[in-house]
């Protein structure tokens, strides 16, 4: 039977005698053929390391290493799904991501191996990949070919990747082999992507993104790949140069870290073609057309696959696109599940009618949405009445034109990583200093979220900002990106008729409020007062961005 590209393991085993380059990182290359030996070779070696009669998932602690691709590869090969796990996760949080993705293997190299300190990981069979120990391992299957296991097929588990929400801890979303090459070679369709393409892939592997976006659709078009361990504004240009890449994808902050390296007159020679990513923001993205020559493409496709947002020719500025073709996407008040007020805007662009406008973005219509693992409860809230619940505020305008405006009130999108406010209130509930936490989301002044903190003290003790920076440093599960960016300390924390936190009203009036407010402006590491100056200073930057309109 003749391959028919419809799983990730068909797309891999097709790359078995292609003698091209096909992977290229700081260390050397590896030929197309070479990635589907060495991927043929791990996958012989799972199917003899995982149980009998259990679930045939792997877990990969790495940076992006040529192991992370081969890992994939062999997975596909094997039948077996891989878990990324996060590496900025700590302590019982990152042990719970392992467990709770039932990972009998984990994969890891050195670098990482004090987060594994103290873990309690039972019956998880650790491979350290830069060790001779495990080259020892791997040397029996040296001469495995890429053969497909009998049991994979099109709707075969192939990633969990983590997502979080309003109901805590990270959910492992499911994406099939099926869904997964489907996407590669949608996007091959839609950006051209060609043989003797090279992706470059500086996005974390962990994240569905670079796996997503970038990774499937280089396989589906038989293009290279080039790796950068972990994202580097200063190596970008230089990587791209010398890797000859083509493509790239980008989540949140990147490109504005890249817009901030120091211009130089030859930016525009690069061999890049197209950038393509969320959340770099209309002005941002356009400054980065003209100073590199390159042409940023935002789109939008929930992390589980239940919505997506193409955009075409004639999109406007600031919006994301329209509903892909078979989506029926509406903006809904998530309350009474009508739709939205359509987007007023004035003369200059300023959304007028936020309030009524800004909703929940819904799917009415069938959608590729595969569950989470061991998650019943959060999937039927993700697909309740009959409709997907993608958890991200839209408006539209009378084009059916969608802008993204953030997420909902209980999670946050900081620096491209979803992130739950039940989980940071739980850490910042130890410190003695507070009575009461709440945690919210406000605006970022480029992309995204910044995280929020509402501190009520104990009654006759005051706010103490170097006693909670040395708290926070404290604290072994908060994740590097956790960190409130403002305190707001309040005399008793404000609730609704229900007795439920305010946290609607919290986001509303953000940094801009009557109680005193503290922050860590950027770089710095303690706590300062929020003065006006700065808040002036703030606001400047928001209507710089043309984000102004979401400090509402």
């Amino acid at each position: 039977m003749e391959p028919t590209g419809a799983t990730v393991a068909e797309l891999v085993q097709a790359r078995w005698g292609d003698h091209r380059t096909g992977l290229r990182h700081a260390g050397g290359e590896l030929t197309h053929h070479q990635v589907a030996a060495g991927a043929a070779a791990r996958a012989a070696l799972l199917a003899d390391l995982l149980p009998r009669h259990a679930a045939p998932h792997i877990g990969v602690l790495l940076d992006n290493t040529p192991e992370y691709p081969l890992w994939l590869s062999a997975a596909a090969l094997a039948g077996a799904a891989v878990a990324g796990i996060n590496p900025t996760r700590r302590g019982p949080e990152l042990a719970r991501d392992i467990l709770h993705t039932d990972c009998a293997v984990l994969v890891t190299e050195r670098a990482h191996l004090h987060l594994l300190d103290g873990l309690d990981l039972p019956g998880v069979r650790l491979l350290v990949t830069d060790t001779d120990a495990y080259a020892d391992l791997l040397a029996p299957y040296a001469d495995a070919t890429p053969d497909i296991a009998p049991t994979v097929h099109p709707g075969s588990r192939m990633l969990l990747y983590f997502t979080s929400g309003s109901t805590g801890a990270p959910k492992a979303a499911i994406c099939s082999q099926g869904r997964l090459a489907a996407a590669g070679r949608s996007l091959v369709a839609h950006f051209g992507v060609r043989a003797d393409d090279t992706h470059y892939i500086c996005m974390p592997m962990f994240h569905g993104n670079a796996v997503i976006a970038d990774w499937a659709p280089a396989l589906a078009a038989g293009a290279g790949v080039a790796l950068r361990a972990r994202f580097s504004a200063s190596r970008f240009l230089t990587d791209v140069r010398e890797f000859g890449a083509t493509y790239f994808t980008y989540v949140g902050r990147a490109v504005q870290y890249l817009l901030a390296t120091p211009e130089r007159p030859d930016d525009r020679e690069n061999p890049l073609r197209v950038g393509f990513g969320t959340e770099a923001g209309a002005v941002d993205a356009a400054r980065f057309e003209k100073r590199f020559g390159v042409r940023l493409v935002e789109g939008y496709g929930s992390s589980e696959g239940g919505a997506a947002i193409q955009r075409t020719p004639g999109t406007p500025v600031g919006a994301i696109g329209r509903a892909a073709p078979g989506d029926d996407l509406a903006v809904v008040d998530p309350d009474t599940r009508r739709e939205c007020e359509t987007a007023r805007f004035s003369e200059s662009g300023r959304l007028l009618n936020g309030e009524a406008a800004i909703g929940e973005l819904v799917n009415r219509g069938p959608n590729p949405f595969e569950g989470y693992w061991r998650n019943d409860e959060a999937q039927a809230e993700r697909l309740r009445d009959g409709w997907y619940w993608t958890g991200d505020l839209f408006y539209r305008d009378g084009d059916g034109y969608l802008y993204f405006a953030g997420r909902t009130d209980d999670r946050l999108r900081v620096d491209s990583e979803n992130l739950a406010a039940a989980m940071i209130e739980n850490i910042l509930a130890r410190y003695e200093g507070a009575a009461a936490v709440a945690v919210y989301a406000v605006p970022d002044p480029v992309a995204g979220d910044q995280v929020m903190a509402a501190i009520a003290p104990p009654p006759d003790i005051p706010f103490d900002p170097l006693a909670f920076a040395e708290f926070l440093v404290t604290q072994p599960d908060l994740g590097t990106k956790m960190t409130p960016r403002y305190v707001r300390v309040v005399p008793h924390m404000p609730v609704t008729a229900t007795n439920k936190v305010a946290r609607g009203a919290l986001r509303r009036e953000g940094f801009r409020c009557s109680d005193p407010v503290w922050w860590r402006p950027p770089g710095a590491s303690v706590y300062e007062p929020l003065e006006p100056v700065d808040v002036r200073a703030l606001l400047d930057h928001y209507r710089a961005q043309g984000r102004d309109a979401l400090l509402t």
